[in-house]
């Protein structure tokens, strides 16, 4: 076999590893000569769009990342915020979309359990999942296809897992043939004094490998993940990941008993860029070198590279730190729980990040400028063109009766029980709300009254027409969802999906949402605190709709008083709230207009911020109080179809009258 080192970097190679001529020549400049091949293959695996956030990284700092319940905003596998009672909720959302379009069930699922992982690498078990899932067109020749693999998939890892599936959103949209969006979100408990980070301290000391063994699946997955399709989609089947979700569990429980031997120094999952991204992200945020023997990597394939070794995405494995003086007894755990254990280095003094394979160094690079001197681009943008109001006249007029019939019978409303009664929603024992109200609600385990909730918005239709309001309106519903239940919002978690970045009217779209998110946040005292940013979502130059997705917890004090979607009893007095002067005026970029009439013209429906929380604010003080027994939000559909929902998850019937105001 020729030895890997030895092959021509040349710039058709650059580019086949997804690095720019430009980049290329940084890479040269930092590290002094040309890179061997399995270096080229590590600085592509850092410096991509979706380990580097290089196109996104300058407008994600202008977002709100703290508050007086934040412990940990982004920077770690999740966020971190304190629920009282020296407790925290641990979460996070992430995106694996490619992945889900090439190998819908596999990409699914291993986007289930990267999530997971993500949690409980941070000390904390998984309490609840949610999926955000976007499609194309219902009678597109692969969105069959997309669906079942996609539901099976997700099903599949999170019920022999063990975490209950609480909420989330299907949507479909011809927007989304070439690229469906497959957003996985996950929330765990942990105590507040026993939260584990990624930092490496310490010189000298074992880095060690556990988990399942290291394959050829998801070689150079994150550098695909962060390029758009084109007609050679088959040939990156290879680049997704194989999932085991009962690996996983395994996994889950020797982490969490081995993080209570106090033996763990830092702790990081193998997701994206799998042993490569783990070690140089350990070690660069600790100020540490650190030193890789491959030959002592547990392999389940024979003569693997270093290339394929350092950038393969085997699931279910993590890279931590240990105290050398507990090293055996860390080794008893994971024996005892049937997985693999290997010290494969150690930390060093020297900021360099070595790689050893066969009694030879494959690569040698300085570790700080690989994880800091990532590319970051001011790319250029142009402002989104505010789309022209429609005039009374632009709107068509439709019987009530036929259009609530069409509406609730059309694929944005109706029900989705199909795809929720695929997952186990009911596992662990702590739900208190099945999916299909305005958000998940669990009992925290162990504490007599008091309930998380969980939801997941946005409006990719409001987005397009205007990215900055639709920004705004999808941290709105977010806040708006909890709120329902009777929660008070905590924080949120964001995904940010979007096509190219590389075409300004796409970066402007970017731009603008992430602004709007910002301003929601702020407003609404609603920091982000962990979140995914996935771009590239094109395939022959077709984008699908801006989806900003907003993954949205909030803390219910006393669930006895929680509200729900059905009606609780008939002869209630039934009552809006919030309804700005003038409202029911709004019908531009509504499902009415888009699914009856075949328009997607003029603006969304501005949010008045201030507006929004003085209302939540007395809604929630409603329930608490015990007045308000049925709450639901207004979204898809407006008033007719809000009625329609409470009604048909109570089987109770409504009678509205024109509405007086007071």
């Amino acid at each position: 076999m020729t030895h890997q080192n030895n092959i021509a970097i040349t710039p058709k190679l650059v580019a086949d590893h997804g690095l720019k001529s430009e980049e290329f020549d940084k890479i040269v400049a930092l590290i002094g000569r040309q890179p061997t091949y399995t270096e080229l293959g590590i600085f592509s695996a850092m410096w991509n769009e979706h380990c580097s956030y290089k196109s996104s990284k300058k407008w994600l700092k202008t977002l709100p990342t703290s508050g007086p319940r934040v412990i940990q905003g982004p920077g770690e596998n999740a966020g971190v915020v304190d629920i009282g009672d020296g407790q925290a909720v641990v979460f996070k959302m992430e995106s694996h979309n490619h992945p889900s379009y090439i190998e819908p069930y596999q990409g699914a699922g291993t986007g289930m359990g990267g999530i997971l992982r993500d949690v409980f690498t941070m000390g904390a078990r998984p309490v609840a999942a949610m999926n955000a899932l976007r499609f194309g067109a219902p009678d597109h020749e692969k969105t069959r296809h997309l669906v079942s693999g996609v539901v099976a998939g997700i099903g599949g890892y999170a019920n022999a897992f063990g975490v209950p599936t609480v909420g989330g959103e299907v949507e479909f949209d011809a927007r989304y043939n070439g690229n469906n969006l497959v957003n996985a979100f996950a929330a765990g408990l942990a105590d507040t004094d026993k939260i584990f980070y990624s930092t490496a301290k310490g010189v000298g000391l074992p880095v060690v490998y556990l988990g399942a063994k290291t394959g050829r699946d998801g070689v150079g997955g994150a550098t695909m993940a962060s390029a758009e399709f084109g007609d050679d989609i088959e040939e990156k089947r290879p680049t997704v990941q194989v999932g085991d979700p009962f690996t996983e569990k395994r996994l889950l429980e020797a982490c969490l008993e081995l993080m209570a031997t106090g033996a763990v120094i830092a702790i990081q999952d193998m997701g994206a860029a799998g042993l490569t991204c783990s070690a140089v992200e350990m070690g660069a945020k600790g100020d540490l070198g650190v030193e890789l023997n491959l030959d002592l990597v547990p392999v389940r394939e024979t003569e693997m590279t270093p290339y394929e070794m350092m950038l393969s995405e085997s699931q279910e494995r993590m890279l931590m730190v240990l105290h050398p003086d507990k090293e055996a007894e860390a080794r008893a755990v994971f024996v005892k729980w049937e997985l693999d254990f290997a010290t494969v280095g150690k930390t060093t003094d020297d900021l360099r990040f070595r790689v050893l394979w066969q009694g030879e160094e494959v690569a040698n690079l300085p570790i700080k400028e690989l994880d800091d001197e990532a590319p970051e681009y001011d790319r250029p943008w142009t402002p989104p063109k505010a789309p022209a109001p429609l005039a009374a006249t632009d709107i068509p007029q439709s019987d009530v009766a036929d259009a609530v019939l069409a509406l609730v019978g059309g694929h944005q409303i109706a029900s989705r029980r199909w795809v929720y009664e695929q997952y186990d929603t009911l596992i662990q024992g702590n739900s208190l709300q099945r999916p299909g109200g305005d958000a998940g609600v669990i009992r925290v385990d162990g504490h007599k009254t008091k309930a998380l909730a969980f939801t997941s918005d946005v409006n990719p239709r409001y987005c397009e027409a205007d990215p900055y309001e639709g920004g705004k309106q999808a941290v709105a519903e977010a806040w708006r969802n909890l709120t329902a239940t009777g929660a008070d919002p905590l924080a949120a978690t964001d995904n940010l999906n979007f096509g190219n970045p590389e075409r300004p009217e796409i970066m402007g779209q970017l731009v603008h949402a992430i602004k709007g998110i910002g301003e929601a946040c702020t407003a609404l005292d609603f920091p982000i605190v962990s979140g995914n940013v996935s771009l590239y979502n094109e395939t022959n130059g077709k984008g699908i709709l801006p989806t900003p997705t907003i993954g949205g917890v909030g803390l219910i004090p006393d669930w006895g008083k929680m509200a729900r979607t059905g009606f609780a009893q008939a002869g209630d007095l039934i009552l809006l709230f919030g309804a700005p002067p003038a409202w029911g005026t709004h019908l531009s970029q509504s499902i009415y207009m888009r699914d009856l009439h075949d328009r997607r013209d003029g603006p969304p429906p501005p949010v008045d911020l201030a507006h929004e929380r003085r209302t939540g604010d007395f809604v929630r003080n409603l329930i608490r109080a015990g007045r308000a027994t049925a709450v639901h939000d207004l979204s898809d559909g407006g008033l007719a179809i809000g009625l329609a929902e409470m009604s048909i998850a109570s089987g109770i019937g409504a009678k509205i009258a024109q509405a007086r105001r007071r």
